[in-house]
């Protein structure tokens, strides 16, 4: 039977891990590490995905605050709140909450963050580092699925990894992780050929792609260990069909949409050795790492060592 890899388990160590340090820097430095996120518009999804980030910053007693815009917000106002928050020497970490509305330059308000505020960890700045493995804010997801390979003691050194997506978030710096841990990487993308046969060629396979099941039993090796990184939402009584056997179908029927990641779950449980669920699985590793990576950035900005601990 297939070992599932429990991100909830694995969130709450790191978050244990954190506590201390921030108590740490409240009796060294005077004050918790700060965190500000900024929400424009009216994106559903984000507005939850914000509240899961405060309610985790609170449990931790990080300070946080939350700017939030209506969707007229032009670029030029917001990367001018952007810079207040890089001002403020009470704020260590900035997040600007993605999908920005569409009229807005993405790309230049997260470049305006400050580098040494990004626990995002997403700036050109901090990729670089990545790049050349040098200390620096992690991107959240890549780090958390790296802390879920190494508490449940999988091996990567020397292994054959797959990664099916190319996002400047997940898929590149997931490859670069990887990399540094030694294992071989093959980065997949929509002009990848005979993309089922990359992908069982994997000992470990990423699936970061942002489409619902899209690989199935013949992308998996049996005995391989399948990360899924994707949150998709089915609304389609047809498509849930496709994808969820009879008891989740019953609680689709009950519920009128369901989670499901980028890998077809039953084809993940009858051939992985272990995988990550959806919901469950990779998720709650990603606002744990996002509160290590602003934990890190208070240590630096205010000279406190966290004295060998390692969140």
């Amino acid at each position: 039977m297939a070992q599932i890899l429990d991100g909830k388990l694995v969130r709450d160590r790191i978050k244990g891990e954190c506590a201390p340090r921030v108590a740490r820097l409240i009796g060294k430095a005077g004050r918790p590490p700060g965190l500000a996120i900024v929400l424009v518009g009216d994106d559903a999804a984000s507005a939850v995905y914000v509240r899961g980030k405060t309610t985790t910053a609170e449990e931790l007693g990080i300070r946080h605050e939350t700017i939030t815009r209506d969707a007229s917000l032009s670029t030029e106002e917001l990367l001018a709140i952007i810079a207040g928050l890089n001002a403020r020497k009470d704020i260590d970490g900035i997040l600007v909450q993605l999908p920005l509305p569409s009229h807005i330059d993405t790309q230049k308000a997260l470049l305006t963050v400050l580098p040494e505020k990004d626990v995002d960890g997403i700036h050109p700045c901090n990729i670089g580092l990545l790049s050349v493995g040098r200390p620096g804010p992690r991107p959240c997801t890549p780090s958390g699925v790296i802390e879920l390979l190494k508490h449940y003691e999988i091996p990567i050194g020397g292994r054959n990894a797959v990664v099916v997506g190319r996002s400047d978030i997940v898929g590149k710096p997931m490859a670069m992780l990887l990399l540094q841990e030694n294992a071989t990487v093959t980065v997949c993308h929509s002009r990848t050929r005979d993309l089922k046969a990359v992908c069982r060629n994997a000992e470990i396979l990423v699936a970061a792609i942002g489409r619902a099941a899209m690989l199935g039993e013949e992308h998996i090796a049996p005995g391989a260990v399948v990360i899924d990184v994707g949150v998709n939402r089915v609304g389609s009584r047809a498509e849930a069909e496709r994808i969820f056997e009879a008891p989740r179908l019953a609680l689709f029927d009950k519920l009128g949409s369901l989670l499901v990641g980028d890998v077809h779950p039953g084809a993940m449980a009858r051939l992985a050795s272990a995988y990550t669920p959806v919901p469950g699985g990779v998720g709650p590793l990603t606002i744990a790492m996002l509160m290590r990576n602003t934990i890190e950035a208070a240590e630096r900005r205010l000279g406190v060592v966290s004295s060998g601990v390692v969140c």
